[in-house]
């Protein structure tokens, strides 16, 4: 498996000097950025498994990227570096869609294990829902793509394949409208309506229906009351690594 690639956002030079030189001694293939502006744009680009984020940071704060880059890389892990270890900083961040949040100051073997730890979780999601099978079809999370036959294709939206992906790796559980929001969406849910998500899902399970009427066995199940969680009929298909 490829080296890890991580994104560093720390506006005090030592200490992102200090954090890069621990992580590529380590083996990680490391990026590094001065303040929110360009950091953003760090953590938004393509092949990066993990964002070490700072929270005071010039020009765009540690929680206004945050919100950002949940709105286009909804499950990209983020680990939280800060001086602000209130428990309310604590709270927002993690209800934000942080993975995990180190207080400053730390030392380099206590955030190596955060990041093992995250890295590790993260990574095995990822590479086990990269493929789903539905009955004769498989779906290409990857490519975004459904494929009935070599002549039946469908395309899926970045939104749907989100979906997909999200209820996949969560597949053991029921997982609510406001859930979905935070995680595939990146908003917040307070006063909004989750009308949303439904017309998603029914678009969805429009396209994961076969063409050729083979299979009805559901693939997106409703579970009242709360939200929506894989059906039977999406098998997820381990990748070797």
């Amino acid at each position: 498996m490829p080296k890890a690639r991580i994104v560093v956002v720390e506006d005090e030079s030592a200490i992102r000097r200090g954090v890069c030189d621990a992580l590529r001694l380590t083996g990680y293939d490391v990026a590094e950025a001065p303040d929110g502006h360009i950091g953003l744009l760090e953590a938004s680009s393509g092949g990066v498994d993990l964002v070490l984020l700072d929270l005071m940071l010039p020009k765009k704060d540690g929680f206004e990227v945050l919100s950002e880059l949940r709105k286009t890389h909804p499950t990209r892990p983020v680990i939280i570096l800060t001086a602000k270890g209130g428990e309310e900083d604590r709270v927002r961040g993690l209800k934000m869609g942080a993975d995990d949040y180190v207080v400053k100051p730390f030392s380099a073997r206590e955030l190596l294990a955060r990041v093992e730890a995250v890295l590790r979780r993260t990574m095995k999601a990822a590479l086990e829902v990269t493929t789903i099978r539905i009955g004769r079809g498989t779906i290409d999370l990857n490519r975004r793509e459904l494929r009935w036959s070599p002549r039946e294709r469908s395309d899926l939206s970045e939104t749907e394949t989100a979906l997909l992906k999200y209820l996949a790796m969560n597949r053991e559980r029921a997982v609510s409208r406001e859930e979905l929001l935070g995680r595939v969406w990146g908003i917040g849910t307070a006063g909004l309506e989750t009308r949303a998500v439904d017309m998603h899902i029914a678009r969805l399970r429009a396209k994961l229906k076969d063409p050729a009427g083979q299979d009805d066995t559901e693939a997106i199940i409703t579970v009242r009351a709360h939200g929506y969680m894989a059906g039977p009929a999406l098998v997820v298909q381990e990748n070797e690594q």
